[in-house]
Order: C-alpha cells, then structure tokens, then sequence
C-alpha cells in the first residue's frame, strides 16, 4: 500500500514485522534499521511508538505469553465431561495456529539461548503450563504424582515436536490428526470412547477429507 507523506505506521505493524523477523532469521534479525527498510518507513517513526530496541524486544515476549501460555491455561481450564475431552481441548492448541503459535514458540526458545533474562521468564512458561495441565488432570481425580508426570508428558512431548520439526517437512494434517486418540489414551489411561473421538474429530475434520472417528 502506497504510504502519504509523513506516515509513521502504527505499533501494531512494527511489531508484525519484528515478529516475521524473529521467525525468519532468529532474534539477530530483530534491528530497527532492517525493520524500517522491510516497512519502507523511517528510522525516526519507529521511536514515535517505541522508545528503543528493548521495548519491541519486549512487545515480543508479551505476544509469546498472551497467545501460547494464554491460551494453553484456557484450553486446560476448558469445560469437558471427561479426562479425554480436556486432553482433546488442550490438543486444539497444537492444531490451531491461532491458539498456539509453534513457530513462535520455536523462535523464542532459541532466542533465550542467548538471553538470560529471557531463558528465566521461559522457565517460568514452562513451570506455568505444566502446573495448568497438573491441575487439569487433578480435577478428573488423578492424584498429585501421576497428575504432574502426565501433565509433563504431555508437555514434553509437544515441545519435543515443535524442536524437531524446524529442520524437516510439515507433516501433513490428516494423518496427525488420525493418531490424536491414540496419544490422548496414552496421556490419560483411559480408553477414548467413540463419542469422545467423533466430537473432537469433527470440529478438526472441516475442510479436509473425511477422518475415521475409530481410534487406530
């Protein structure tokens, strides 16, 4: 879009383009001067919204907590009948970039290998979800040992896929989708009933070809 003279862009937009930054070439690419060039917007327009490098650092980090530690407490707080429904709920996080950004994610946590600051505020992350996720199988009656390893489990698992997918091809949806059941009787121990599945199936399921509602 062609700017008129004098325009300064807006808050919202410098962080979109630190954000794609730190997505494409780590938190290096995060500098004003590349930001503007990317923009086609002067240097002197970004300190009319930030008042240096540090508080767009930190606008970033913000992003990061809102949306996936956010969202990650909400989905584990989420109403379900059952102990597989609530997993299931958490599990729309992994599928649904707009409640849990994996790429930011994956970005950040590179990030914190060279901020220490940062590396404690993600240990707190880490500490914040899992102790969600600990409270949500407590509230289905495991007791507070088992509940914490499933909680971390889980967690854990996530995680390690968001790491080892950076270097290799997007797996395709479907199948994904297709062994969600399995991993949610593995983390709960309790056998995922038709229902369960169909339920969670079908609000995935829209906008691409049919899945078996059967665990596999």
């Amino acid at each position: 879009m062609e700017k008129t003279s004098g325009w300064r862009g807006s808050r919202a937009i410098w962080i979109d383009a630190a954000y794609h930054a730190l997505l494409e070439q780590g938190i290096d690419g995060v500098k004003v001067m590349p930001l503007a060039d990317r923009l086609k917007l002067s240097r002197t327009s970004f300190y009319g919204h930030f008042s240096d490098r540090n508080e767009l650092l930190g606008a970033l980090i913000t992003l990061w907590q809102s949306k996936n530690t956010g969202n990650l407490i909400e989905r584990s707080e989420a109403y379900a009948e059952t102990i597989n429904e609530a997993v299931f709920n958490v599990f729309d996080l992994w599928l649904m970039p707009d409640l849990f950004d994996s790429r930011l994610e994956f970005a950040v946590r590179n990030w914190a290998h060279v901020d220490t600051v940062l590396a404690r505020q993600l240990e707190e992350a880490d500490k914040i979800r899992v102790d969600a996720l600990q409270v949500m199988f407590e509230r289905y009656g495991f007791d507070t040992l088992y509940a914490n390893i499933r909680a971390n489990t889980v967690y854990q698992t996530q995680i390690g896929y968001i790491s080892m997918m950076k270097d290799r091809p997007s797996e395709p949806f479907l199948p994904r989708l297709e062994r969600m059941p399995n991993y949610a009787e593995i983390f709960s121990g309790q056998h995922v009933t038709e229902a369960e599945c169909s339920r969670f199936l079908a609000r995935h399921s829209a906008g691409h070809q049919s899945v078996s509602a059967n665990p596999v």
